[in-house]
């Protein structure tokens, strides 16, 4: 156990130099995926920290970034790969020109492979950090291809075989919940829900992302923000909008949170992203929260 914890710590701390700060289950999540080798799937509202935990892995393991942001009708043309058809054609063409014959093998060569993000982190040599951005944003079809390359590290292109990993990625797939993941992509990762952190945890996120606020702002910030996410919001403001809100009010040379409801309003446009909160968040509403 001595030996987990101190793991744990150091997954901490490494994070946390990294700009990340998480606790101890998550750190738990992190370490058990990097030493079993499997993906974590982190789940959570828009704007708790998913994207950023990926961000701040690369650093870590100083290993390259590669992002497939996932959309409907995305396919392995866009994931994995796909063939250079304008090269073929040029090839095939000179061939013609030159009356001579060309076989099938020349252009279905890695020459004229084009490499997605997948493939690209299968075949990378010092190893990547591969993150599958909003996989829920993606359709059951593509889930299902995707088992191959998250089970076995490996993806099958027909015109040259089975690729499989050069150094086993690190791979982090997020998903905000617009729809429910298959189980068998379930159960192919390891599971993490990442939720709104308690105010402690915010104050300490951004003592650390905004150094230069006053102590006192910071702490009000958080509980103003933590407040506000109580709300009945269309979308409540992530960890990003609370870091741009504090920057904000710092530069607007505060130490405090005003009572002047107007100065307040003045910097929402950081934390209401949408025409009917910025309508509901009222001034009353404001000084409830300050309050």
């Amino acid at each position: 156990m001595d030996a987990l914890q101190s793991a744990l710590k150091k997954i901490r701390g490494d994070l946390f130099h990294s700009g990340y700060l998480c606790d101890e289950q998550l750190a738990g999540s992190v370490y058990l995926a990097l030493t079993l080798q499997r993906p974590l799937l982190i789940e959570g509202d828009a704007g708790v920290g998913k994207t950023e935990l990926a961000h701040a892995l690369s650093k870590v393991t100083s290993r390259r970034l590669i992002r497939l942001q996932c959309f409907e009708g995305l396919d392995h043309h866009d994931a994995v790969y796909e063939w250079n058809y304008g090269r073929q054609l040029t090839e095939i063409r000179l061939a013609e020109s030159k009356s001579q014959s060309l076989e099938s093998a020349t252009i279905y060569s890695e020459e004229f492979l084009i490499k997605k993000p997948i493939l690209r982190a299968l075949q990378d040599d010092t190893g990547a950090v591969l993150l599958v951005d909003e996989i829920d944003r993606s359709d059951e079809a593509f889930e299902a291809y995707l088992l191959e390359a998250l089970s076995e590290y490996q993806v099958s292109i027909p015109e040259l075989g089975t690729v499989s990993s050069v150094v086993t990625p690190v791979v982090v797939l997020t998903s905000n919940g617009t729809r429910e993941l298959s189980d068998a992509l379930r159960r192919r990762c390891l599971y993490h829900y990442l939720d709104y952190p308690d105010v402690i945890r915010e104050t300490e996120i951004l003592r650390l992302k905004v150094p230069e606020a006053d102590l006192n702002l910071i702490n009000q910030a958080a509980q103003f923000v933590g407040t506000l996410r109580k709300e009945d919001l269309e979308k409540k403001p992530g960890i990003a909008e609370a870091i741009d809100w504090l920057k904000a009010l710092t530069l607007f040379g505060l130490k405090e949170l005003p009572d002047d409801v107007e100065v307040i309003k003045q910097s929402l446009s950081c934390l209401i992203k949408t025409a009917r909160d910025r309508t509901h968040v009222s001034n009353d509403m404001v000084r409830r929260i300050i309050g």
